[in-house]
């Protein structure tokens, strides 16, 4: 069979929402990315409306 090679340091990908980091490889070779979102929307206080 052929060996295993090293795999390269990825740098972390960045984008608006996302940003992704590669994990380190585990006993069998695979190597995995761990995904991170932000939030999309602000959550805002509630405030009670006013009585007409």
């Amino acid at each position: 069979m052929s060996e295993q090679k090293a795999r390269p340091q990825v740098p972390d990908g960045r984008s608006r929402f996302v940003v992704t980091r590669q994990k380190q490889p585990n006993e069998k070779g695979f190597v995995g990315y761990e995904v991170m979102w932000d939030s999309f929307q602000k959550e805002a206080t509630y405030q009670t409306p006013k009585r007409p």
